[in-house]
């Protein structure tokens, strides 16, 4: 995502990519996810989709309206615990979305 609009935090675990657009101001925020096979097989990518996606479903009334957010996981979330994603992605979230 480029654009002046646009911003990015990573770590270790995850990186998260954000745009906000005047045209998408008064919408609601979406999100997407990118888990490669650099993860690990179909069950391992999975169960991370899964469990990032819990943790953007209990932040979700966080997230600003009109923001577009790509959650990527890296290599290493493959081993992560569900708590340590949750606090990945809530630590990447509060950097990306500050006005």
């Amino acid at each position: 995502m480029r654009g002046p609009g646009a911003s990015r935090a990573g770590g270790r675990l995850i990186v998260v990519h954000a745009n906000r657009t005047d045209a998408r101001a008064e919408l609601p925020p979406r999100v997407g996810f990118v888990v490669s096979k650099a993860v690990g097989n179909a069950v391992v990518r999975n169960r991370t989709k899964r469990r990032l996606r819990a943790s953007v479903a209990s932040r979700l009334d966080g997230i600003p309206a009109g923001y577009d957010l790509v959650v990527r996981a890296n290599p290493a979330a493959a081993q992560a615990s569900w708590a340590e994603l949750d606090t990945a992605f809530g630590r990447q979230l509060e950097k990306v979305c500050r006005p």
